[in-house]
Order: structure tokens, then C-alpha cells, then sequence
């Protein structure tokens, strides 16, 4: 029952329905990011002066210090690749017809790192340190989600 599990298929599943219904609100922050993204297209951020952080997304408050935050304007859209996977097996155990690939970006004028799927790279892998830029829906097409941001492109 301790044992370490190397492959998803031998956790151990229940059938059966949990009866759960939950809404989940993006905060004061997270509306402003939202915004910004859905009506014009920028990414919102916010910064502790004390610890010269820029956040983005926003945060209303300073993870390190607790400090209250400022608006920041926006950052990016612009970055670099710090860290990327690519995703074969779902989350069922089952084989992806094509791989998932998300990537870390740090924006330009952000300390903070935005996590993503990675587009435009084609046959050829990603690397650390690539510069991307962020493709977002077009504005007719955008809600004010996370999802309006389509992924990360190399410049």
C-alpha cells in the first residue's frame, strides 16, 4: 500500500460519483489579468517594491514579504523558455495521438513565470533559453480566460 507507483495504470480507482459542485473565482488579481486579456490583449502584472518583484499573473499581495501590491502595468508579450515537457500518456494512462507540449516562460519585465502549451515548434524541439512570444485568440474569440492565450510561439 506504500509502495512508490511508476506507471498510472496500477493506481488503485474507485467507481462510482462524489456529488461535488464547487465555482472557483479568479480574486480581485485575477479578474484584472483576465480583463486585460479578454478586452485588450496584454498581460497584466503587479510589483513589491520591497522585494522589486513584478508578478504576472497579478497577485495582491507579495508571496515573500505579505507586502500589498501595486498595478504594474503589463509585461511580455515577449520571453524566454525556462523550462519545457512534452506530455505522451493522458491522464488516464491512455497514448496521446500527437504529444502536449507546455513550457515555463519568464516575460519580459516579469520575475515570475507563466506555464503554457507551446505552438509553431513543428518536428523541431524546444530548448531552454528560446525566445517565444504569446499567441493569443483573436478578440472576437476571447472570454476572459487563461484559454485566450493559445500558447507559446519561438520568434
Amino acid at each position: 500500500m506504500l509502495e512508490k507507483l511508476v506507471d498510472p495504470k496500477d493506481v488503485i480507482r474507485w467507481k462510482g460519483e462524489i456529488p461535488v459542485g464547487f465555482r472557483y473565482t479568479p480574486g480581485v488579481a485575477g479578474e484584472v489579468f483576465f480583463r486585460e486579456l479578454r478586452d485588450r490583449g496584454r498581460l497584466a502584472a503587479s510589483r513589491c517594491d520591497a522585494c522589486e518583484i513584478t508578478y504576472c499573473p497579478p497577485r495582491l499581495f507579495c508571496e515573500r514579504c505579505f507586502a500589498e501590491l501595486k498595478a504594474a502595468g503589463t509585461v511580455g508579450p515577449r520571453g524566454t523558455l525556462e523550462s519545457w515537457s512534452a506530455g505522451r500518456v493522458g491522464v488516464e494512462g491512455e497514448p496521446l495521438p500527437e504529444p502536449v507540449t507546455v513550457g515555463i516562460v519568464r516575460l519580459e519585465g516579469a520575475d515570475t513565470v507563466l506555464l503554457h502549451f507551446l505552438t509553431g515548434y513543428g518536428k523541431r524541439s524546444p530548448a531552454i533559453g528560446d525566445r517565444v512570444e504569446v499567441v493569443l485568440k483573436p478578440r472576437a474569440r476571447r472570454s476572459g480566460s487563461i484559454l485566450d492565450i493559445e500558447g507559446f510561439r519561438p520568434l
